[in-house]
């Protein structure tokens, strides 16, 4: 078992080189922000467009296929196990949906002595077109709010979680802090330590995976005792989980103080006195090109993807 390959959260791919890791962190992050702004009050067909958009940057960029197959493949499953399951369960009304007219066709075909103009066979035939109860064969009832929930549901799982992988995955924590820290420039006029946020941001994702490694660590000391769970039962299999879960806290302080000692003995005493020029920020030929098609992308989401 290796977690760090098998569940590659806040990783940095840093072989090949892709289009993706060429964009500018700033432009990337607004994209990020887009892909999960846009959603909001956005239609099932919109949704459906973000899922098939990370798709396609994905597999358009060439990253290796070892790197997205499990997690998106699990993520894909996921998310469809949900959408299964909204679609099938009741959708909340608590309704008994009866048709607004009559089966029977004899009543459908008796004149209207009234003065109002009487329906058509053809719009009484359209009319009788719209069901409300997709599916209904047993226990199991699909709904047009089931079904639209379960696209809901289903969609933003896959939006937040595989965009905000693909970003981290194809974009260096300096990367990312550097990008983040210029585009909160205007909030020093509210001194706000804008230094302080970003470094701590930073020294967090390099810590994601050390916590990895450590989970990793104290998974296999345990598969290598052999513990008989059976014979411990459900009172001691809880004590040795216990255990794990404080050594593993105390493994996870103990490398937050190292690094806390490291700082301090290279003298990071202030953010102000120790500025770090992680990464250059400049906007080259495809930014501007990434920036004119996000133009594109909230066109066509205001024209086309808003809810009706």
């Amino acid at each position: 078992m290796d977690l760090l390959r098998s569940l590659p959260l806040g990783l940095y791919l840093e072989q090949p080189q892709t289009w993706l890791h060429k964009l500018d962190p700033r432009v990337k992050f607004i994209w990020l922000m887009s892909f999960l702004t846009s959603y909001s009050f956005a239609n099932n067909e919109w949704r459906i467009l973000l899922v098939a958009l990370l798709i396609i940057f994905t597999l358009t960029a060439k990253i290796p296929r070892r790197v997205w197959q499990q997690q998106m493949g699990w993520l894909l499953t996921l998310t469809f196990l949900v959408f299964i399951l909204t679609a099938v369960f009741p959708d909340g009304l608590g309704i008994n949906y009866q048709p607004r007219l009559p089966t029977d066709s004899q009543v459908l075909a008796q004149p209207n002595n009234t003065n109002k103009p009487s329906n058509t066979p053809q719009q009484l035939k359209s009319s009788k077109s719209y069901n409300y109860v997709l599916f209904h064969q047993g226990i199991v009832k699909i709904t047009r709010r089931s079904l639209d929930l379960g696209t809901r549901v289903s969609t933003i799982l896959f939006t937040v979680f595989y965009s905000t992988t693909l970003y981290l995955l194809t974009t260096a924590p300096e990367e990312i802090t550097a990008g983040i820290e210029s585009l909160m420039q205007p909030l020093r006029r509210f001194k706000i330590p804008v230094t302080e946020i970003t470094l701590t941001l930073t020294l967090s994702l390099r810590f994601i995976p050390l916590v990895l490694e450590e989970v990793q660590n104290l998974a296999r000391s345990v598969m290598t005792r052999a513990i008989n769970w059976k014979k411990l039962g459900l009172k001691g299999g809880f004590k040795v989980w216990l255990i794990v879960s404080e050594r593993l806290l105390d493994n996870l302080l103990l490398r937050a103080e190292q690094m806390a000692s490291a700082m301090m003995v290279r003298g990071f005493t202030s953010p102000n006195e120790h500025r770090v020029l992680w990464h250059d920020l400049r906007l080259k030929s495809w930014d501007w090109l990434a920036i004119a098609t996000l133009t594109l992308f909230w066109g066509i989401r205001i024209v086309l993807g808003h809810q009706v």
